[in-house]
């Protein structure tokens, strides 16, 4: 499971000229489900970003975590962060698990941020969305389960 963690200021998903869910002062993360991913790759992404230290104390050092600071959580299934681009000129996405698959895992990843007790909102899973991202900083880091 790869996991695209960005520091905004704010973000929100827009579905159909619709806003689906927003959130200020905490984390986007776009989330891409590869095949073979199960409970285990989750659970490591839940607890890395959750506890990633990349918010700023009071002399500039990133010290607090999300939810040190009791920030917001957008989370966005996101397939094309496992495209391969290695052959060709067209990415193919393979590595992506199928989507009755993913969608249960994302819906799992899901429920375990949301017991954080912080906010998370979400978008539609296989909807056409527009994301409206304020990344603070720039901050933006990728996690891979695959690489802990």
């Amino acid at each position: 499971m790869k996991a695209l963690i960005q520091r905004v200021s704010s973000a929100r998903v827009v579905i159909e000229g619709k806003t689906a869910g927003s959130i200020c002062n905490g984390l986007c993360i776009l989330a891409g489900i590869a095949s073979g991913d199960t409970e285990d790759d989750i659970d490591y992404l839940v607890n890395k970003l959750l506890n990633l230290r990349i918010f700023a104390d009071s002399s500039g050092k990133l010290n607090f975590s999300v939810l040190d600071i009791g920030g917001e959580l957008l989370l966005v299934s996101q397939f094309t962060l496992l495209a391969d681009t290695r052959k060709g000129r067209r990415p193919s996405f393979t590595r992506a698990s199928p989507p009755e698959e993913a969608e249960n895992l994302f819906e799992l990843f899901v429920k375990k941020c949301r017991s954080s007790g912080l906010k998370t909102e979400t978008g539609r899973f296989q909807a056409m969305m527009q994301v409206h991202i304020v990344n603070d900083g720039p901050v933006t880091i990728m996690l891979d389960s695959r690489e802990k």
